[in-house]
């Protein structure tokens, strides 16, 4: 669900002229431009303000969420090869993209510390909260970790890991989260990753898999309807920080999947016809009944795809973990 901006292939507009271009506020650019595309979308990366990062983690507790327990059980029963495949000789970088409340991770350290491992854990996050409640926890439960953690996006980190020449990088990126891009920028991403490794370096990604799709579409639209109310706060967040006038309760959480191709999407769609203003930006965005926002894509993958994806990257699949209903599975990719 973190940090990528997915509706790149959606066709835009001409801004209204009497709009206000928002002067380094990323938030208010991608709002403006958003909600005066058609269709209309707002980018997943800002979830993540501290409500958002609350509800994220309620989200990860609920019984529809999978994802979850799956990776915790892999890198639980996996632990042994999975560090064996991480270790160097001189020690090795362990980078973390989104790294979160660092829960599935610690199962991770915890074995790495134990066996005496040589390692420094740098966990990335865009969330400097979520990053301040990791380290806390780190610091009390593993004082003995060295840890270096970095606040900024994917793509500012990507950028700083050139910096990590000295010994062996292992680059981290669980969750599933690549599947909140579309195959295209999906594979930019990874060539991205691609160029900041080195022949001994690794890539550990987590990817959901293809299954049976009423499972998929509860795991987005569960019962208690925390997750309605995580796509909601970004509708709250615009009323917040930007002085918009968003009704929640005149737009409903609306997932959809496509066995097909394997994609989630998730909408905000308005129940009737209405008009919100956004002081911030002197902007009114007007929404026919039953007309939707774009909010999220969660791709999900199989055998094949995934293949696609490290072949288009410059990368080869060197080994796979998976639980045992073969939901979920855990890739290390070394550069071709």
């Amino acid at each position: 669900m973190k940090e990528w901006k997915n509706s790149g292939y959606y066709g835009k507009t001409p801004m209204n002229k009497t709009t206000k271009t928002p002067a380094k506020n990323p938030f208010a650019t991608d709002v403006l431009e958003g909600l005066t595309s058609t269709p209309k979308t707002l980018s997943s990366k800002f979830f993540y303000d501290k409500k958002g990062d609350e509800l994220f983690q309620d989200i990860m507790d609920l019984p529809e969420y999978y994802l979850t327990n799956l990776e915790f059980e892999i890198l639980d029963n996996h632990k042994k090869e999975i560090s064996e495949a991480f270790s160097a000789q001189e020690g090795f970088d362990l980078i973390e993209l989104g790294a979160g409340d660092g829960k599935k991770t610690k199962i991770l350290l915890r074995y790495l510390q134990q066996e005496q491992y040589s390692f420094t854990y740098v966990p990335v996050d865009i969330s400097n909260n979520v990053l301040q409640q990791l380290t806390s926890s780190l610091e009390k439960e593993l004082p003995e970790l060295e840890t270096a953690p970095q606040q900024g996006t994917y793509a500012e980190v990507l950028e700083r890991l050139e910096e990590y020449r000295s010994r062996k990088k292992v680059i981290m990126f669980l969750g599933s989260n690549l599947g909140n891009l579309l195959p295209e920028q999906a594979v930019n991403f990874l060539k991205k990753i691609t160029a900041a490794m080195g022949p001994e370096d690794l890539f550990f990604i987590g990817l959901d898999q293809k299954k049976h799709p009423k499972k998929i579409l509860d795991a987005y639209n569960d019962a208690s309807g925390v997750t309605e109310a995580f796509n909601k706060n970004l509708l709250t967040r615009i009323n917040r920080e930007l002085d918009g006038d968003f009704e929640e309760e005149s737009f409903i959480h609306w997932p959809v999947y496509n066995p097909e191709s394997g994609t989630t999407k998730s909408y905000l769609v308005s129940t009737k016809e209405q008009s919100v203003h956004i002081k911030s930006l002197n902007l009114e965005v007007k929404f026919e009944a039953w007309e939707s926002i774009h909010t999220e894509i969660s791709q999900k993958y199989d055998s094949a795809s995934v293949n696609w994806l490290a072949q288009q990257a410059g990368m080869k699949i060197t080994g796979s973990f998976t639980d045992k209903d073969r939901y979920f599975k855990n890739y290390i990719f070394r550069k071709k």
